[in-house]
C-alpha cells in the first residue's frame, strides 16, 4: 500500500495552528515537504526566533535568516513575534528593523528577551522604534534592555495595549515611564522586575484600570498606590514593607488575593474586601495567623481559603501562637466552602487554628490538608491528630495527603 500523507490533507487553518507552536526555523523548513507546503509557512501567524537553536547549526547565520523569513512572511496579521536573543546575535539596528516590520504587519504580541550575561549592561533598544505607534499591539514583553528616549516628545500611543511586562529594564527617566504608562489607556496587566543593583527604594503606581497586580519585593521600602483600582481581580503581595496597609486599602475590590507580609501590626480598621472570594495566606512569617484572622474578618463573601508555606522558614524564626478571637469572622460562618492547607506540620497552634475553622465553618464542603513530610510515622500522627476535624463538620469531605 502506498504511503499517504494524511497531515497534508488537514484544513489549512489547522495546519497553521500546528505550525504556530513550532520555532520559526522548523516552520520554514516545512517548505520542502511538498507543493502544498511550499508557501504555507509564510501565512503562519506566530513567529518565534530563538538564537540558541542556531548555535550548533553549521553554516547557518541567525540574523540573515530572521531578515529573510520576515521579509517573505505574508500573513495579513502577525499575531505574535518572539525574539529570544543573546548579546552577539543581533544589534539594536537589527532589532529595530524586525520590530518595525512586525508593527507594519499589525503585530498583536511582541516578546523580546535578551539572554544577557550581565544584566548591568543591557542591550539598548531605541524607543524611536515605536515612533509611529502600534494600534494593534495588545501584549508587550521586554527583558534585559535599555529604553532610549530619542526625543523629548511623548511616547507613541498604544490604544490596545493591555499587558505590559518589563523585566530587568533600564529607563531614561521617571518622567519617561510616566508618559509611557499614560499612553496605554486600557492597560490592565503590568509586570515589573527590577534590575539587580537598582537603587530605587520605592515606587508609585497610578493605574486605576489594572485587573492583575503582582508584586514581589524583598528589598524596597514602600509602594504607594495613588488611586483605587475598582477593576482589580487578582492581587499577589509578597513584600516586606513595614506598613503595607495603605496599598491594601486601594485594592479593596479584589476577588482573588495572595498575601505574604512580614507584619500584621497596626492592621487598619475600615478595610472591607467586598468582592473577595479566594484568599491565599503564606505561613512563612511569624504573624501569619493574626493576618489571617484580620483578613477573614474583613472578607464577608470569602468562599475559598488556601493556607500554604510558600517560602522556606528562616533558621531560628519564631513561630506564631494562636490567639482565640473574641468573635468568629462572618465569612467562616456563612460563606466559606473550601479549605486547602499545604505543608501542614501539625504543630499545636496549627491544630487549634484548623479546629477553629472546622468547628465554625457551617457551609464547608471540602477540605484538603497535605504535609511536606516524607516520614510515614509523622504523617500517621498528623492523620490521628486531624481525625476529630471530620466530626466538627458533618457536611465536609476531608482529605489528608
Amino acid at each position: 500500500m502506498a504511503h499517504r500523507d494524511r497531515i497534508s490533507q488537514l484544513p489549512e487553518e489547522l495546519l497553521l495552528r500546528i505550525l504556530s507552536s513550532l520555532p520559526a526555523k522548523d516552520v520554514v523548513i516545512t517548505m520542502v515537504l511538498s507543493k502544498r507546503w511550499k508557501f504555507l509557512w509564510t501565512l503562519v501567524p506566530t513567529l518565534a526566533y530563538d538564537h540558541a537553536t542556531y548555535q550548533n547549526a553549521e553554516g547557518t547565520r541567525f540574523s540573515p535568516f530572521v531578515y529573510s523569513s520576515l521579509l517573505l512572511h505574508e500573513a495579513p496579521v502577525l499575531e505574535t513575534l518572539r525574539l529570544k536573543l543573546d548579546r552577539e546575535s543581533a544589534t539594536a539596528v537589527d532589532i529595530g528593523v524586525w520590530v518595525k516590520t512586525a508593527v507594519k504587519r499589525s503585530v498583536r504580541e511582541l516578546d523580546i528577551d535578551i539572554n544577557s550575561p550581565s544584566i548591568l549592561t543591557p542591550v539598548t533598544l531605541p524607543w524611536s522604534l515605536f515612533a509611529g505607534g502600534c494600534k494593534t499591539l495588545a501584549t508587550l514583553k521586554l527583558s534585559n534592555m535599555t529604553l532610549v528616549n530619542a526625543s523629548s516628545s511623548l511616547p507613541a500611543s498604544f490604544p490596545s495595549l493591555k499587558n505590559l511586562s518589563f523585566v530587568k529594564m533600564k529607563y531614561p527617566s521617571e518622567e519617561f515611564i510616566n508618559k509611557l504608562l499614560a499612553s496605554c489607556p486600557v492597560l490592565d496587566d503590568l509586570a515589573v522586575e527590577q534590575c539587580s543593583g537598582d537603587e530605587a527604594y520605592g515606587f508609585v503606581i497610578d493605574t486605576p484600570s489594572l485587573v492583575s497586580f503582582d508584586i514581589v519585593d524583598h528589598c524596597g521600602e514602600l509602594c504607594v498606590v495613588e488611586s483605587n483600582m475598582p477593576e482589580i481581580v487578582y492581587v499577589n503581595l509578597d513584600i516586606n514593607y513595614r506598613r503595607p496597609w495603605k496599598m491594601l486599602s486601594s485594592l479593596s475590590s479584589v476577588k482573588q488575593l495572595e498575601l505574604c507580609l512580614t507584619s500584621s501590626k497596626e492592621y487598619p480598621v475600615g478595610i472591607v474586601f467586598h468582592n473577595l472570594v479566594h484568599l491565599m495566606i503564606c505561613t512563612c512569617e511569624t504573624e501569619w495567623l493574626n493576618l489571617l484572622l484580620c483578613v477573614l474578618k474583613d472578607s464577608p463573601k470569602l468562599q475559598g481559603l488556601r493556607i500554604e508555606q510558600y517560602h522556606n522558614i528562616r533558621t531560628g524564626e519564631q513561630r506564631p501562637c494562636w490567639k482565640e478571637p473574641s468573635s468568629v469572622p462572618g465569612c467562616v460562618l456563612t460563606s466559606l466552602e473550601t479549605l486547602e492547607w499545604v505543608k501542614y506540620e501539625g504543630t499545636e497552634d496549627e491544630k487549634v487554628a484548623a479546629a477553629f475553622i472546622f468547628r465554625n465553618a457551617r457551609f464547608l464542603k471540602k477540605a484538603t490538608i497535605s504535609s511536606s513530610s516524607t516520614d510515614p510515622v509523622k504523617k500517621l500522627e498528623m492523620l490521628k491528630g486531624l481525625s476529630f476535624l471530620s466530626r466538627c463538620s458533618s457536611s465536609c469531605h476531608l482529605t489528608f495527603d
